[in-house]
């Protein structure tokens, strides 16, 4: 991967289809998350179609799935084929695994990824895995994570999967309030946290940890920058600059729609390189 070359890192991209045709969700949720978002962009991606997107905009990828077979019922994509996949596009894609936290072998599961596998970081849906991150029972699974030297990214706010669906399709949207992941950042300060997207309704929550955790990032996907709240985008432009990383949620929201909308917000030039490039590439290890 040539950092030089690249113009961004867009820490935040979803796998939604494998090579054998089996989709991250069921079809009433892919319908649901479709509408909530109003996008009709490819919502199916397969790996090889993410790296020719970000290719062609000289842009890397973090690329995962969400395993939540207990919570959705859902069988989940293979963190394993995604790695070995992404092996084939170095130059523009950095895997990230997902483990069912409720799964007896999630610990094992997690260092294999890393070990034999050659993922990069972690991606968590509370929500959608139905799980209280801050419950001691995950402890060994982020304490795994802190030494194998990764990243967790950790969904946090409101979610579109299940929106307008009676119930929300039974998704607890309380599991993805960002002051559980405060327990977890105090007791591993050595796990580098990213708490994904702007935390609506708890965006103040989010802005309060990442200012007093060192170990706590925060990433801007699954929102338009038009619509971010005004104190995450004066935290971005300020005090966070340097804990805050450029992410899309592609395919809900695309890297160019992203990019035009964030070239309007008010925020510095020296900001922006940080938020777009430089933080990611710390934050992964990249350099």
């Amino acid at each position: 991967m040539n950092l030089d070359d690249l113009i961004a890192i867009d820490v935040h991209t979803h796998v939604e289809q494998d090579a054998h045709g089996h989709f991250a969700l069921d079809d009433e949720l892919l319908e649901a998350s479709a509408a909530y978002f109003k996008s009709d962009e490819h919502r199916t991606p397969t790996l090889d179609h993410i790296a020719a997107h970000y290719r062609e905009r000289r842009m890397a990828a973090v690329v995962f799935t969400v395993d939540a077979a207990t919570g959705l019922g859902h069988p989940a994509l293979s963190s394993e084929e995604i790695a070995a996949a992404a092996a084939e596009h170095t130059d523009v894609l950095i895997p990230f695994g997902s483990v069912d936290p409720h799964a007896a072998d999630a610990v094992g599961r997690a260092r294999r990824l890393v070990t034999e596998h050659g993922v990069k970081g972690f991606k968590f849906h509370p929500s959608l895995q139905a799980f209280d991150p801050s419950e001691r029972a995950f402890y060994p699974l982020y304490e795994a994570i802190e030494e194998l030297g990764v990243p967790a990214l950790f969904h946090t706010g409101q979610t579109g999967i299940g929106a307008g669906l009676p119930g929300g399709r039974g998704i607890k949207l309380r599991f993805s309030a960002p002051m559980l992941l405060d327990d977890v950042a105090a007791d591993f300060p050595g796990l580098t946290i990213v708490l994904a997207h702007p935390s609506v309704p708890w965006q103040d929550e989010a802005i309060s940890i990442a200012t007093h955790k060192a170990n706590v990032y925060i990433d801007l996907s699954g929102w338009s920058p038009k619509y971010f709240p005004p104190q995450l985008v004066k935290a971005a432009g300020s005090f966070l600059r340097r804990k805050v990383l450029f992410g899309s949620d592609f395919p809900v929201i695309t890297p160019d729609r992203w990019l035009a909308d964030f070239d309007k917000l008010e925020i510095k030039p020296e900001a922006r390189d940080l938020i777009l490039k430089e933080n990611a590439i710390r934050v992964l290890g990249l350099r």
